[in-house]
């Protein structure tokens, strides 16, 4: 927030054990966190002060922390009595208890306040400024200096300072201050003075400027002072909010006039390779971010996140910051939306910096250290300062401020972060499956976020195994998870297959696992999603998902995954595509699809979707926006369908420009529609059901950093706007391209859509049960497990009501899917026969001595099944199984062996458990 003039403020991948089968996992070497992020996000048991942390600092393994409070209280949760503790409070950086040092900084007018902190260079001596005029008893005036052995203000050093002192920074033998003052010591000195650091004597040294001092840093081989605050000159010297004077004389030495006049330097930082401002500010155009200078003050980089940033802390290698961010679209991160409180970063580019965008050099990129803070009661600032102690080899990040809450639960103005000892878990990754040609799955999920990790390690697990088939690390950061993808080249066509992931940190921590996804391997090519992936789509949402909030993208390679919003409802059928695919239903009001990482889109794509629509209200079914879950602010490459039906495309360039339907035709329908919208040198195509619709030599469009929305985001003033901007309907098959597809291509696709394809029918099993020849009249009907076994015996019945052919179709491939169970020895050696049950039975009523009759010819068998829960399967007979098709048929399983086998009944709660005929119908 702005405080006015006049105030007294890359996805990157490994893999191991790729389509390689079950292998062997190589954990990764335990850490806390993922380097160079030196602290965990998981904040410790802290004292918390009843107002606000303004300033910190820290000597031998003490932290200091100076604001506007009486009282500090233990962690919640934890025993003993709130202690005083006036404006100020000394704590172990531990234990993160109150020390023994006390020291009460009051006033006689007016509230006291403690605005700053810091130590001498041989932790001796702890300066400490604000607006106070003693400490315990002591005659100051809003500076002093505290012998850190005793406990003591040093009654010797009490320079005059008349109005508030919001700034500190020592160097050998001086002491320089910041803030609202006009005179030292009754001598004219305007907002930055300097005082001996021994005896608190007024320095020559003059810096005058016009408005507040909030920020002051002494360089590194102090010869010079960087100044911050809300000035616009100093010495007379046009420079705002920032400039450096030399450190003797207060000469202007550098002035800067490239931070907008509507923000202020609120912190000023230095390591060994250049320094660092903490910047404010309000109304458009303001600056909130931070900005990098080399050790010549010249700017390395600037991060216009926006975000009243408090207060940087570099530290080896990584700016830690203190903020409310909520918008890093200029710097290519995330949009305007949530504050995020504690940020890190790299304090310089690894390697060639980037190439301006928009007049600075973007900042080096956030790292996966993302703590939480809220606002807090009054200005909603927050976090406000930082330090950084190390006690019996222990580092520790404390922040202070005005905040309530730290990772979502109550702890007041004080927190703080070790470098050891992570414990949260990432969170459980969102799975998705499909499977497009025989002999190969994909596996998609949308990367997990850990607080303190940007790395994680992936384990897929498959048909409920439990030592993962493969492995795979991916980078991943709070507002950036990219789709996460590897592929199965170990399966047999016709058989189910399902799989689960976790993902597991640096420090060894595990999320649960995914729900689990299934997918039956095909008997040949499905043709229409392999068309798209042949002919180059790098986002291809088919909305096959089962599970919310993810859209896996089955495009080749290129892993954007989306976020649904709203809820739109899954799974809708019929999908635009013959077969098993499916759609997404939305609402019209407020569901829509958004992808998850920002994006740049060339000067040559296409959009493709399909659509169906029976409302005279139409909405945007593709485009392309500045933000996610927020309304974008700018918007391009738009598809819609307005009221009328009328289907447009446009981009803005110089203004939107569009080419449509005819005035006279309508889609909205009820019937599955095609739409191909393309951009390239040629101008601009729309195709539709595989027929143009028109042209506009138009290559030019607006250059957005965004994400790609179906089904809704705003459509401003687009020409022939629809009442709304979210679209009621189904949509499916949504691809993008970045080329210009074809009008041959185009119908290809349209046509591929009706070709025929194979249909999946998956068959649980109705009622199930077992024979044991040991207890001769005893049911095992509501058994959660079934056994097989030659001697003695033990043979298994399954009940199934098998559907008939669909129309046109015969059935190409018959498997039997059942699941062992976890018991100890629960595989067998002998092979196990699947054959036909002739006689009659029931769960509650079969035993041994009532056992049916079992046919002789066998259907399938399991050659052998190894120990360890795990889905087996048998291929059946086709032919047999094709002449009991729409009857209620049954199977027996049997054995010659001694060897028994345990699987789960239709009674388990085991995922994928229940028994399960899986039938594969084609083309005769």
């Amino acid at each position: 927030m702005r405080r006015s003039r006049g105030l007294a403020a890359a996805l990157a991948l490994t893999l191991a054990g790729a389509g390689t089968g079950i292998g062997i996992v190589l954990i990764p070497q335990a850490s806390a966190i993922t380097q160079p992020v030196a602290f965990t996000a998981d904040n410790l048991p802290t004292w918390q002060p009843n107002g606000t942390v303004f300033a910190m600092a820290q000597a031998n393994g003490t932290v200091f922390a100076g604001g506007t409070f009486s009282a500090v209280r233990p962690p919640d949760g934890a025993g003993g009595a709130e202690q005083e503790a006036v404006n100020f409070v000394a704590l172990d950086a531990a234990t993160g208890a109150p020390s023994s040092c006390k020291l009460s900084f009051t006033a006689d007018e007016g509230g006291a306040t403690v605005r700053a902190l810091t130590v001498s260079k041989d932790d001796k001596t702890l300066y400490a400024a604000g607006y106070f005029g003693a400490v315990n008893g002591t005659p100051v005036s809003s500076l002093a200096a505290i012998n850190i052995k005793t406990c003591t203000p040093k009654a010797s050093f009490h320079p005059r300072f008349p109005a508030t002192v919001r700034a500190l920074a020592v160097s050998d033998d001086t002491l320089y201050a910041a803030g609202d003052f006009s005179t030292v010591e009754g001598a004219p000195r305007g907002r930055f003075a300097a005082v001996d650091a021994a005896s608190g004597a007024l320095r020559p040294f003059v810096a005058d400027a016009d408005e507040p001092g909030r920020a002051i840093e002494v360089d590194n081989d102090g010869k010079n002072v960087l100044l911050g605050g809300d000035f616009f000159t100093v010495n007379g010297a046009k420079s705002h909010a920032l400039a450096v004077v030399n450190a003797t004389t207060g000469a202007v030495a550098k002035t800067y006039g490239s931070i907008p006049a509507d923000s202020v330097v609120t912190h000023i930082a230095a390591d060994a390779t250049g320094y660092y401002t903490a910047n404010e500010g309000t109304g458009g155009g303001a600056f909130g971010g931070r900005i990098g200078l080399g050790t010549d003050f010249g700017e390395k980089w600037r991060d216009r996140c926006l975000g009243a940033t408090q207060f940087v802390l570099p530290y080896d290698g990584v700016l830690y910051s203190s903020s409310r961010a909520h918008d890093c679209s200029l710097e290519g991160q995330f949009p305007d939306g949530r504050s995020s409180s504690l940020l890190a970063q790299l304090t310089d580019h690894a390697g060639a910096a980037p190439a301006p965008v928009g007049g600075f050099v973007r900042s080096p990129a956030k790292l996966g250290w993302h703590p939480t803070a809220d606002g807090g009661p009054g200005e909603g600032v927050g976090a406000r300062a930082m330090a950084i102690a190390e006690r019996n080899g222990t580092k520790y990040m404390w922040v202070g401020g005005d905040f309530t809450q730290v990772n979502g639960r109550p702890q007041r103005a004080l927190t703080r972060f070790a470098s050891t000892g992570d414990v949260g878990a990432p969170t459980t990754p969102v799975a998705s499956v499909s499977s497009v040609e025989p002999g190969e799955v994909q596996v998609r999920w949308r990367a997990g976020y850990d607080p303190d990790d940007s790395r994680l390690t992936y384990r897929i697990y498959r048909n409920g195994s439990t030592t993962p088939v493969a492995t795979v690390g991916a980078d991943s950061l709070e507002w950036q998870r990219r789709q996460v993808s590897w592929t199965d080249t170990t399966v047999k066509a016709g058989v189910s297959y399902s799989y689960q992931v976790t993902a597991t940190d640096a420090a060894g921590n595990t999320s649960a696992l995914s729900a689990g996804v299934s997918v039956t391997v095909p008997h040949a090519v499905v043709a229409y999603p392999k068309q798209i992936r042949a002919d180059g789509a790098g986002l291809y949402w088919r909305y096959d998902d089962t599970v919310s909030p993810y859209v896996a993208d089955s495009s080749d390679g290129g892993n954007t995954g989306g976020i649904q919003l709203g809820a739109p409802a899954l799974r809708q059928t019929p999908g635009a595509v013959t077969g098993a695919s499916t759609a997404m239903g939305f609402n019209g009001t407020s569901q829509q699809v958004y992808s998850d990482h920002r994006q740049t889109v060339g000067s040559s794509y296409s959009i493709e979707t399909w659509f169906r629509a029976n409302s005279t209200r139409g909405g945007k079914l593709v485009g392309f926006g500045n933000n996610t879950d927020r309304n974008s602010s700018e918007g391009d490459k738009q598809i819609y369908l307005t009221d009328t039906g009328r289907i447009f495309f446009g981009v803005d360039s110089g203004g939107p420009k569009t080419v449509s339907t005819g005035p006279t035709e309508a889609f909205n329908d009820s019937k599955w529609h095609h739409v191909v919208a393309t951009q390239g040198p040629s101008g601009m195509t729309l195709y539709v059901d595989g027929q143009a619709k028109g042209t506009l030599g138009v290559t030019g469009s607006r250059p957005i950093e965004g994400f790609w929305h179906v089904g809704g985001d705003t459509l401003g003033s687009w020409p022939s706007r629809p009442a709304g901007d979210f679209f009621a309907g189904q949509i499916d098959e949504t691809a993008v391209y970045p080329k210009v597809l074809t009008q041959a291509q185009a119908k290809n696709h349209f046509d591929l859509a009706k070709a025929p394809t194979d249909t999946v029918s998956k068959v649980n099993a109705t009622e199930d049960t077992y024979i044991d020849q040991g207890a001769p009249t005893t049911p095992y009907g509501a058994s959660t497990s079934l056994a097989v076994r030659g001697t003695s015996a033990y043979e298994t019945y399954l009940r199934f009501d098998t559907p008939a052919a669909p129309a046109g179709q015969v059935l190409k491939s018959a498997v039997l899917q059942v699941k062992t169970t976890t018991a100890a020895g629960a595989g067998t050696g002998d092979t196990v026969s699947v054959v036909p049950v002739t006689g009659t039975w029931s769960g509650a009523g079969t035993s041994f001595k009532t056992k049916p009759t079992l046919g002789t010819a066998p259907l399938g068998s399991f050659a052998g099944v190894p120990d360890g829960s795990g889905v087996r399967t048998a291929q059946l007979d086709t032919a047999a199984l094709s002449t009991v098709l729409g009857t209620s048929y049954s199977l027996g399983l049997t054995s010659t062996g001694t060897d028994p086998l345990w699987i789960w009944s239709s009674e388990a709660t085991a995922a994928d458990a229940m028994p399960q005929l899986v039938l594969t119908f084609g083309a005769k």
